[in-house]
């Protein structure tokens, strides 16, 4: 059977299941080797309607190493995630010309299997996991019409007995995927370019950094709160921490050694919550200001910045627990105060005089941070998306001449100043607020809720968030971005107000995508124990999660067996119908008798309704020769599914 050949019609469903597979990959594949598959199939069909002649062997080997050398010179070599699969790509092309027979048809079939399930290398989104339903059912139903022993079969019953097939496999689907032991980590190793293009907050921070992430509406994190959420004012999530300014930017700087960190003083109950960060090659991990805890594998730096042990390259989730009101470190090193004072040796001479002035008006340190805050509401400073660009003495030019910026132009700026009058200060980064999700119940972290603030160091205080942006533009703490905007700036899409509708319909759709990402890309060794667990009432061990996988799989292959045994023996669509003439005649009072062959029941029939006497001599000749005769096509069933159809006694 593996021998025969393929016909215009295997090659039609065949083309058709390989076109959407190779849909999956066109973003990914060089132009010139979707242009090859394209040629390949288009070569391929007109062959097989037409006397065009498909290229010998001795053709195809030169073809072939020659592309093998156009996607070493693609991709700068022929290993990796993207030279491996273009590369998969172009051999199927090819294979396609000296496809023959059906074995070689399902060789295809089967490369086209594993070349779909390469998708979730570029991309493991719930819009993909979808799109793969398609490949694979046109895949499976491609399988069976080239098995089939009475040749091409009709598309929508193929597609129906596939999608029927695929069906029965998903009890065994479910209970491999909940029970079978998780592998730590991801089934392959994180692939070239995987983390190239991330947004996200940058190691160092300059006029601009921040302001060039409040356009962007990808997804920072998501946040699920176990009791009710603060309110947004509160919702300062910690990241890198800035020391060093050179100048021209602000860096984290030399870590001063042998300062250990100081416990908080909590001055509230703690919050408790679940973070689920983007991939953003980074190690900052963020968490509402300040940790009380942190999660395993991570570290709390002297300045209570956050830190995974490696660079976040997939999605993570960990538990958090902060205190939103605390004295942090109420004592300061002498090293540390040195870093907090850090100064270049010259630039910006206006504000270390206005430094200097307010050192001398003010009698306390805090009166300072007071006197400067004051100054930020009194005169007409503007917060915008798209300030002025700023030269050689930024931080001058931004207080008394331009007074136009974004947060971190405020942020940098006032530890500046708080330096320049002999106060600790040191710059925050990280994220502010976000937005609630109805649907999901869990706050939206955006890369456009990127944010930037000062902390200032008080004594019998500790350090002391200030936000100097609140100082000019409160809505954007106090509600958002979006509201503290002057008319007519750009804005993310989805924080448009006219675009309500869209967002809305955004955030239903990101509940269901992080559904998708929580319970089928987020379905790790600790949820499954967390569920297995919960399903048993008490924790249970690996040998019980074991059993428990061979008693699952088993009671869904049973389950399987008790449906098809309950519908008796199977039945073809040439049995479905003669059983549907034997009905027909039961209820005008010729009944079937188990032992009567069809030409004893035909004769007996037709004597019994002699108006009838020929159709039914008619159908039971007709089955007779088609069931124990050659194996009959599939028009020869289906015209006799017809004369039942219209027979009527």
């Amino acid at each position: 059977m593996n021998d025969h050949r393929l016909t215009p019609a295997h090659l039609r469903l065949l083309l058709a299941s390989l076109a959407l597979v190779y849909g999956l990959h066109v973003l990914h594949l060089p132009p010139w080797v979707t242009l090859l598959t394209v040629g390949a199939g288009v070569w391929r069909y007109a062959a097989s309607v037409t006397q065009v002649a498909l290229p010998k062997t001795r053709w195809l080997l030169p073809i072939a190493a020659a592309a093998t050398l156009g996607i070493i010179a693609s991709h700068d070599g022929l290993f990796g995630r993207n030279a491996s699969v273009s590369l998969l790509a172009a051999m199927m092309a090819l294979k396609l010309l000296e496809s023959h027979t059906r074995r070689d048809a399902m060789l295809l079939v089967l490369l086209a299997y594993f070349f779909s399930i390469t998708g979730f290398l570029f991309s493991q989104s719930l819009l993909v996991g979808a799109y793969l339903v398609l490949p694979v059912v046109a895949l499976t139903a491609t399988l069976i019409n080239i098995n089939h022993p009475n040749g091409s079969l009709p598309v929508r019953f193929l597609l129906r007995l596939a999608g029927l097939m695929l069906g029965q496999s998903i009890p065994i689907m479910l209970a491999l995927f909940l029970l079978f032991p998780r592998v730590q980590g991801p089934l392959w190793g994180v692939p070239e370019g995987a983390h190239r293009g991330m947004t996200g907050l940058s190691d160092h921070m300059s006029p601009g950094s921040i302001s060039q992430l409040s356009q962007s509406d990808s997804v920072a994190f998501r946040a699920r709160f176990n009791g009710d959420m603060p309110r947004t004012s509160r919702l300062y999530w910690r990241g890198p921490v800035f020391w060093h300014y050179d100048g021209t930017r602000w860096s984290s700087g030399e870590q001063v050694r042998g300062v250990p960190l100081q416990p908080l003083q909590a001055t509230s109950e703690p919050v408790s919550y679940s973070v689920t960060l983007e991939p953003q090659n980074r190690t900052w991990l963020f968490m509402l200001d300040a940790p009380a805890s942190i999660p395993p594998n991570s570290l709390l730096g002297n300045d209570y910045q956050l830190l995974a042990r490696q660079p976040v390259l997939n999605r993570v989730r960990y538990e958090g627990r902060s205190f939103l009101q605390y004295r942090m470190d109420e004592t300061l090193a002498p090293g540390i105060r040195a870093q907090a004072l850090q100064l270049p040796r010259a630039g910006n001479p206006r504000t270390r005089a206005l430094g200097a002035s307010l050192a001398g008006n003010q009698g306390t340190d805090a009166g300072i941070v007071q006197g400067a805050l004051m100054l930020l509401r009194e005169q007409p400073f503007r917060y915008t998306l798209t300030p002025p660009r700023l030269g050689k003495n930024a931080v001058d030019e931004f207080l008394f001449t331009t007074r136009s910026g974004f947060c971190e132009h405020y942020a940098g700026s006032f530890v500046f100043l708080m330096r320049a009058a002999g106060v600790p200060a040191r710059v925050v980064t990280g994220y502010q607020g976000g937005e609630f999700n109805p649907t999901g119940h869990y706050l939206l972290v955006r890369q456009a809720d990127a944010h930037a603030w000062a902390e200032v160091w008080l004594q019998g205080r500790g350090w002391v968030r200030i936000d100097p942006t609140a100082a000019v533009a409160p809505q954007r703490i106090e509600t958002g971005l979006a509201s503290a905007l002057p008319a007519g700036e750009p804005l993310p899409p989805l924080m448009r107000a006219d675009l309500d509708w869209l967002r809305q319909l955004y955030l239903r759709w990101d509940a269901v995508n992080n559904g998708w990402n929580q319970w089928v890309l987020g379905y790790d060794q600790q949820r499954q124990m967390e569920l297995l667990s919960r399903l048993a009432g008490s924790r249970i061990s690996s040998q019980e999660m074991i059993w428990g996988l061979m008693i699952g799989v088993g009671c869904s292959i049973l389950a399987v067996a008790a449906a098809m045994l309950s519908r008796g023996r199977p039945m073809n669509s040439l049995q479905t119908s003669y059983g549907r003439f034997c009905r027909k005649m039961a209820r005008a009072g010729v009944a079937h008798q188990p032992c009567e062959g069809p030409l004893d029941y035909g004769q007996r029939a037709a004597q019994a309704l002699p108006a009838q006497a020929a159709e039914i001599t008619a159908i039971t000749t007709r089955y007779a020769v088609l069931r124990y005769g050659m194996a009959p096509t599939w028009q020869q069933i289906e015209a006799f599914r017809q004369l039942v159809r219209k027979f009527s006694p």
